[in-house]
């Protein structure tokens, strides 16, 4: 009989543990991804008592793999990857091949191949999104500038991860891998062929896939079934992953990815999310703990000065080269040092590249320990990490003179161009923000002829703006040098667009100093935060709900008061 329930056991055994061991890594405030790794580990052969069958857990991970991708692509957004292109996609280039070089070497100096080495490297470059993402969330900073440059960032990294996917297995072996057998065909052309199938599969997603599966999903929610939609999604993520390896020898891993991209096109982009989310991430949970499985906490004795290395290279290396290069782009300190902070793990991608290239045989199971160490190691400092960015940036801007530079050299879009309208410089509206909220103001002070100036902290969007011939400064208006750029002085209101509430105090107070009659309008979406902004008098305060249930009355009163 107990052949039978190995399934079952396996399941119970990782789920139980998880959640005691998640609860617990919660509860001293670390990811309770750790705790997942952790209980993968005492269910795994390296450790004494019960043993989960491997194999069973190896094709769970999978699952988890499919559903994690699919997160990912119903998440994936290319207008905010464009809106923060021009640092977030050669920083991350850059970034990781630094990062693989590092790995590399260190492998080259242990006496590994080329291949182990390159493989190693890049398992340590690519940072996790979901711990990235949940670090900000406590934050409260995904909204800000940088949270999207640091969330564009990873998501040029998971690209990037993906492509690397697709190229391993045909590159097994001349990467010295012995799982791989060796085609007659030149290299080339395995590597063009292999492309070409994923080009198929991509252009067959963008042009079928876009409108078959809004298509089932119209048809499945016209039943008003919750459990037929939830399955619908379901069945289509991990459907299409299989199909695509089968039919096109494409990855689950991208072939998952792509089947949450073109979801994310349907109107139900967001219930799809919603009602996948608890079997996506009870998947992802067994796909942290099958990897723990794979982790021997011998190495942490036998090997420690590796373990060190690994660490360093994690946090210390990635991190120095993403604050170089955001400082390259002259970006302010306070930039540089969140994404730096924000790269100073590794996850889920690391897993999934580490556990592609053991199978292929060019990874040894030592390569797969040191980076689960690094992991681990890493997600449990990183909240520690993000904590010291604050201390760090005042004790250099305190103690170096180049910090200070760097911090305040001049943005060629910090200021007006000296051609400025006069109309625009005095009793204009200066409007913060220029998001969903904050397109749509300008638009009607547009259509108005009402003149404003817009204060954005995306320089690539202030670069837009510019091109259209709209005023526009780059900046933090929390700052009342950038206030002062929009000239405030001379306005008649200032407008609040943005969702970053942290600031608003500090914006309208820099106003009123700057300008003592000036009227401020606030947007927030938080009904807390309107009643005390209200109450401190702020200015006039929109929140989003309020506004929309008063819109909505409005329309229902109007419709019977007429009839």
């Amino acid at each position: 009989m107990d052949h039978n329930i190995t399934l079952i056991s396996t399941v119970a055994a990782g789920f139980g543990l998880a959640l005691v061991f998640g609860f617990i890594a919660e509860k001293i405030k670390l990811p309770a991804l750790v705790g997942y790794l952790l209980a993968g580990i005492l269910i795994g052969p390296a450790t004494p008592g019960f043993v989960a069958d491997t194999g069973i857990a190896s094709q769970l991970s999978e699952i988890g793999v499919m559903l994690l991708m699919f997160g990912v692509g119903l998440h994936f957004s290319i207008a905010d990857l464009m809106a923060v292109k021009r640092i977030a996609l050669p920083g991350a280039v850059v970034q990781m091949t630094l990062a693989t070089v590092l790995g590399a070497s260190v492998a080259y100096w242990w006496g590994w191949t080329l291949g182990e080495g390159l493989i190693f490297g890049l398992a340590l470059s690519c940072a996790s999104t979901v711990v990235l993402l949940k670090a900000l969330e406590a934050r409260g900073i995904v909204d800000s500038m940088n949270g999207k440059i640091a969330v564009g960032w990873l998501v040029v990294e998971d690209l990037a991860t993906v492509l690397v996917l697709v190229l391993m297995p045909p590159l097994a072996g001349i990467l010295g891998g012995t799982a791989q057998v060796e085609s007659a065909a030149p290299l080339w052309q395995t590597i063009g062929f292999t492309l070409l199938q994923v080009s198929f599969f991509i252009a067959f997603m963008l042009v079928a896939g876009k409108r078959l599966l809004p298509w089932l999903l119209w048809h499945v929610a016209k039943t008003g079934s919750r459990e037929l939609f939830t399955l619908a999604v379901i069945a289509a993520a991990i459907s299409i992953a299989f199909g695509a390896a089968k039919l096109f020898s494409v990855s689950f891993a991208l072939g998952a990815f792509f089947a949450g991209m073109v979801m994310r096109e349907s109107e139900f982009s967001h219930r799809a999310a919603e009602e996948s989310l608890p079997l996506r991430d009870s998947f992802a949970v067994l796909f942290f703990v099958s990897v723990g499985m794979l982790f021997d906490p011998a190495i942490l004795v036998k090997e420690p000065f590796s373990v060190l290395a690994v660490v360093a290279i994690i946090i210390v290396g990635k991190s120095i080269a993403a604050m170089a290069i955001v400082l390259a782009f002259r970006y302010p300190l306070n930039t540089a040092l969140t994404v730096a902070a924000s790269l100073a793990q590794i996850g889920e991608f690391s897993f999934i590249l580490a556990g592609l290239g053991m199978s292929l045989g060019i990874l040894p199971a030592e390569g797969m320990s040191l980076v689960l160490a690094g992991a681990l190691i890493s997600i449990a400092l990183n909240p520690l990490v993000f904590s010291l960015a604050k201390p760090i940036e005042k004790w250099l801007l305190s103690f170096s003179k180049l910090a200070r530079h760097l911090d305040r050299r001049t943005d060629p879009f910090a200021e007006l161009p000296m051609s400025t309208e006069r109309k625009l410089l005095e009793g204009q509206v200066v409007l913060v923000g220029y998001g969903r909220v904050g397109r749509r103001i300008a638009q009607a002070l547009t259509e108005q002829g009402i003149p404003f100036v817009i204060a954005e902290q995306n320089r690539e969007i202030v670069e837009g703006l510019r091109k259209k011939g709209i005023a526009a400064v780059s900046g933090n208006a929390a700052d009342p040098a950038v206030l002062v750029q929009a000239h405030i002085q001379n306005a008649s209101m200032l407008v609040i667009a943005t969702p970053e509430t942290i600031d608003f105090r500090k914006m309208s107070e820099a106003a009123s100093t700057l300008q003592p009659s000036i009227e401020i309008v606030v947007r927030t979406h938080n009904e807390e935060e309107s009643t005390l902004l209200r109450k401190d008098g702020v200015g006039t305060v929109f929140y989003g709900e309020e506004e929309l249930a008063k819109g909505m009355t409005k329309h229902i009163l109007d419709r019977f008061v007429q009839s």
